[in-house]
């Protein structure tokens, strides 16, 4: 999905001690939830709002909805919350072995073209980075209105370290929805996972 340009986004991301830009290892007292892929921040920031009892990791590639999850944070005024503005290849640059507790995947880019299928954030060289980063028995969560992605999510899976205990195609709505979410509920099914590492 393509996404308007923000003209101050550059400036304000790189004066704000809020988001991290280079890599260095997250460091939280809480428990660690991750999203991959936060878009504009709508689902991880009520998480964190609803839920201090977890340190939030919202990890953004593109600068111009990073923007937009700065401007909630700021908002929001969230202790609870990191936000790293990197691409998703750099998570190991970023967390430690074994210090995530639960990774969601919210409607990431199906990425449809077979040519492009080892971009997708489920493809198996992505799987083998959660694993590492996250705790024994910890979660992957993945919600997508494109059913050959969850189809082909769910095979990726079973070569992998994780084994799915729930599915679903016709996902209800959680404690916090993204803006993505809340569009697209009203046009298709949502289609869901949640994998355990064994």
């Amino acid at each position: 999905m393509r996404t308007k340009r923000v003209k101050q986004a550059y400036e304000a991301i790189h004066e704000s001690n809020l988001i991290m830009t280079s890599p260095q290892f997250i460091k939280a007292d809480l428990p660690i939830i991750l999203e991959v892929g936060s878009g504009k921040g709508k689902f991880i920031t009520e998480l964190a709002k609803f839920n201090p009892e977890y340190h939030y990791v919202a990890f953004e590639k593109d600068i111009n909805v990073c923007y937009r999850i700065l401007e909630k944070q700021t908002e929001l005024m969230l202790p609870n919350l990191t936000i790293v503005q990197d691409d998703a290849n750099a998570l190991l640059s970023y967390f430690e072995p074994k210090t995530v507790s639960k990774i969601y995947l919210n409607f990431s880019d199906p990425w449809p073209k077979k040519r492009h299928h080892k971009r997708r954030l489920t493809f198996e060289t992505y799987l083998k980075m959660y694993e590492t980063i996250l705790i024994t028995g910890g979660e992957l969560e993945f919600r997508s209105d494109f059913e050959p992605l969850y189809l082909d999510s769910l095979e990726y899976l079973l070569s992998s370290g994780f084994e799915v205990f729930w599915a679903n195609t016709q996902c209800e709505e959680r404690e916090a929805v993204s803006e993505y979410e809340e569009k697209k509920r009203k046009e298709s099914p949502i289609y869901g996972f949640k994998a355990k590492l064994k």
